[in-house]
């Protein structure tokens, strides 16, 4: 034992407050056990649309003009020289000099009894899209991929912020005691530019972090299996003692943290046993997984793939199967369940990334998946009490990322990030239908009624049933909010 160290931190103000009552560390373990059901006060809640989210995030970002943004101006102007009124004193990530114009290559119809203009890339969604309400006039002050990622899934295009559905979990918590409030499923290969700081707890307790599984086959939950040779009864006699050290020094230090190890700790020793039953898809009826197009045990091999274009194989399953998986988890209680996709960075600078070759590989893998969940959360009733979001964290241009000597040619088709307009969806919670906001003539600027990234932020707190402007969690002496100041 360190004598001076001891005796400086008896002295601590950290240690004076862990001191101030008897039995304070098992009093504060059970409030924060509690606030697994949701730790805010009162006037916060507000009635819910919505019990649950599944927020589709589609990383790298879709380009909105082959997709939903039909433009005859544009294609009108395709081949030309960009004026300059668009891009005088404008910053772009990649584009030099004056780039091409470049209208879609693939065709549009009008759909449903809304008559929305959806790409023939989407015909699955064109099916449902009278259940979908797209925002064709989001915005954002981002144009790179980590920091626009951040300030859509935190709040702030730093690291270090509380992702939405830490804030979530932390105002809601998990209507299922043995599964987490927050799950993050991953597709595509890779994870997001800005990594797990998308799905991190900030400076909220790191209990309302989001817990990554995988449908691989392997463990859903890595080292979430006792070791091997233990058996529970032990497991279970080891986090007791675990407990107990923990409260110890909770009552002679008063560091929070402890507290949320204990909770941690719990709340994995109950998983062991609800996790596997939930996550195991196979246990889906046939035409479930049809209807999604999934194909449950699936491993992946496009981290490995020689060939760029190989990433892209359009009968890759995984994003059909974390679709699968996310009615799953919100159907027993999961607040949050959060799919990444990566792939959809389209600059068209080299084979696998072009708009025209490589757009379509990733619809397909997407579209009857998401299609089917809209469908199967409607047979099951949970439609109208669960919230879907789509989109990426920007858009991209009108014009061609001009990398290939200025000239458009086939199978590298490509096109910059573009955060002054660019389109999302959301469906299920009460959503009214049809489409909000429009752009210009060619989709560079938002025409009418601009959508904002806290916009968006405040739109989902509020279906969950969470004052936007209310809810907050106390840190450095401010009330700080995930849609700001």
């Amino acid at each position: 034992m360190n004598v001076q160290y001891e005796k400086v931190r008896a002295q601590t103000r950290r240690h004076f407050f862990g001191q101030a009552g008897l039995g304070f560390g098992a009093l504060a373990l059970n409030q924060l056990l509690a606030e697994e059901k949701g730790g805010v006060g009162k006037g916060v809640k507000i009635p819910a649309k919505a019990k649950s989210i599944i927020y589709l995030h589609m990383a790298g970002s879709p380009s909105q003009i082959d997709l939903f943004e039909n433009k005859p101006a544009l294609t009108k102007f395709h081949g030309k020289d960009c004026p300059e009124e668009y891009l005088e004193g404008k910053r772009f990530a990649f584009i030099k000099g004056t780039p091409k114009m470049m209208g879609s290559v693939f065709d549009y119809q009008k759909r449903g009894e809304s008559g929305q203009w959806v790409s023939d890339l989407l015909p699955g969604l064109s099916s449902v899209i009278d259940d979908v309400c797209v925002i064709r006039s989001m915005n954002t002050d981002q144009f790179n991929h980590s920091p626009a990622q951040l300030l859509l899934q935190t709040g702030n295009p730093l690291l270090g912020y509380p992702s939405m559905g830490s804030w979530v979990n932390y105002g809601l918590g998990s209507e299922n005691k043995n599964l987490p409030g927050f799950v993050v499923l991953a597709s595509g290969g890779k994870t997001p530019s800005a990594g797990k700081s998308l799905w991190g707890s900030g400076f909220l307790p790191t209990l309302y972090q989001g817990v990554q599984c995988r449908t691989d086959g392997g463990d859903p939950i890595l080292y979430l299996s006792d070791p091997k040779g233990m058996s529970r009864e032990a497991r279970r006699k080891t986090l007791d003692a675990l407990k107990d050290l923990n409260e110890y020094q909770n009552q002679h230090i008063g560091d929070p943290e402890t507290l949320t190890r204990i909770a941690q700790y719990e709340l994995s020793y109950r998983m062991q046993m609800s996790v596997p039953e939930v996550m195991d898809i196979g246990k889906e009826p046939q035409h479930v997984l049809d209807l999604y197009g999934a194909k449950p045990g699936f491993v992946s091999n496009v981290e490995t793939a020689a060939d760029p274009r190989r990433l892209y194989k359009g009968d890759d399953p995984t994003f059909a199967n974390n679709c699968v998986l996310a009615r799953r988890l919100v159907e027993n209680g999961v607040r949050f369940v959060q799919l990444y996709d990566w792939g959809w960075d389209h600059h068209g600078s080299s084979p696998g990334e072009s708009i025209d070759e490589t757009l379509p590989i990733k619809c397909q893998q997407i579209d009857k998946a998401i299609t089917g969940l809209i469908k199967d959360l409607k047979q099951r009733g949970l439609f109208d009490e669960t919230l879907i979001v789509w989109g990426g964290e920007f858009g991209r241009t009108p014009m061609m990322q001009n990398n290939v000597n200025s000239v458009l040619k086939p199978g590298y088709y490509g096109r910059d990030h573009h955060p002054h307009a660019f389109t999302m969806w959301m469906a299920g919670a009460g959503i009214k239908p049809g489409a909000y906001g429009e752009t210009d003539d060619i989709g560079y600027y938002i025409g009418e009624n601009p959508v904002g990234i806290r916009d968006l932020q405040a739109t989902i707190l509020h279906l969950l049933g969470l004052d936007p402007h209310r809810f907050h969690f106390s840190y450095q002496g401010l009330n700080q909010r995930l849609i700001g100041p």
